[in-house]
């Protein structure tokens, strides 16, 4: 799979543009704040529904401008497909896949397999355990259509019961309800819990390969999945803590409190690690997930790097510019120097100046 072209109309900076992609790998570069991260930002978004940013559609629209549009042609198994997406500040994204609308955001994902790393990501290990519990829910929803569905299910639940404990307090009849949402609560939790167990298992038969050969055989790594109930476990927990949960009026137990832990050499990196082995566990991590793509999917994701190869030391860039030379990859950079001086392989450069491709070749 990759992505042949993209075009962009009043996106960000872009008043247009029109791109044409290698296969291989892909250099975006110039200076700062000229919209190279526009640009992979407009792919994932088209690959997603998302902004890795978390930006709102409104946000992301040219100023003075009412709507966007993206457009990606895309070829997958030998068949070319173009993405079609509208961009509104009043209304709801429109999608469609060969002029077929997409009602769906779970019915998108997984068509572009993508794979988004930034500098933000080197610090997943060391944030809080929202940023960890993201990157499961983004990387399982892509490999998992159901995974998406039952963590939205989930979710809606969760907010409703947390509105319901708000309640209790001032109409306290209400409380005979709360036992039916508890039910779809574990219900749809569960399922959350055990393709997380699951995507963990096959992480970690992947990721220990790729880091000891990141380290030179000096480390081995291992992830722990910080799960803060058991499925089995669940509405005993659940029940146990209602007390806790009526008194904060916020469910204290469940798949939206887990966290995962990694282990180097037995050590915990995230309290007691070292910088340097944080970002090295982090890149082990993404390069996982490029695996786990082609052997889940049975396809090669498209790999955006977002200035990532700034944040690494040179043993570390190589690794990783070897180990995706068969996947297609977008890298933006401030400069060509570093690329030019290791003779690092680059398919296809673009020059981007002031929202503008100025120079390709």
């Amino acid at each position: 799979m990759f992505i042949k072209s993209l075009e962009l109309k009043n996106y960000r900076n872009y008043e247009e543009l029109s791109i044409d992609f290698a296969k291989g790998t892909n250099l975006l570069y110039g200076d700062n704040a000229q919209g190279k991260t526009n640009i992979l930002e407009a792919v994932y978004l088209g690959a997603t529904t998302k902004s890795h940013r978390g930006s709102k559609d409104r946000e992301i629209i040219r100023f003075h401008e009412n709507e966007s549009h993206i457009r990606m042609d895309f070829e997958k198994q030998d068949i070319v497909h173009r993405l079609d997406m509208h961009l509104k500040k009043s209304k709801a994204k429109g999608v469609a896949i060969d002029q077929i609308p997409i009602r769906r955001s779970s019915d998108l994902l997984g068509q572009i397999p993508i794979i988004f790393f930034s500098p933000e990501d080197l610090k997943i290990i060391k944030n809080g355990p929202s940023e960890r519990r993201k990157f499961l829910d983004i990387e399982l929803s892509q490999l998992e259509s159901l995974y998406l569905y039952y963590l939205s299910k989930y979710n809606k639940i969760l907010l409703q019961r947390n509105n319901l404990l708000k309640q209790v307090k001032y109409q306290d009849y209400l409380l005979d309800t709360l036992e039916s949402w508890d039910i779809q609560l574990v219900k749809y939790g569960s399922e959350v819990i055990r393709y997380r167990k699951i995507f963990i298992h096959h992480l970690n038969i992947i990721i220990k390969e790729i880091h000891r050969k990141l380290t030179g055989n000096q480390e081995d790594i291992r992830l722990e999945y910080d799960y803060n109930v058991d499925y089995d476990e669940f509405l005993t927990e659940l029940t146990r803590k209602r007390d806790v949960d009526l008194k904060y009026a916020a469910t204290s137990t469940g798949p939206h409190r887990d966290d995962i832990s990694f282990i180097v050499n037995d050590i915990d990196i995230r309290r007691f690690g070292s910088q340097g082995q944080q970002r090295t566990a982090a890149l082990s991590l993404k390069l996982a997930q490029i695996q786990l793509v082609k052997e889940v999917m049975k396809d090669s994701p498209v790999l955006l790097l977002d200035d990532v190869l700034s944040e690494l030391d040179n043993n570390r860039k190589t690794y990783l510019l070897e180990s995706i030379k068969d996947t297609q990859t977008m890298i933006t950079c401030t400069g060509l120097d570093e690329f030019i001086d290791q003779h690092l392989p680059i398919q296809r450069m673009f020059q981007i100046k002031a929202g503008k491709i100025v120079k390709q070749n």
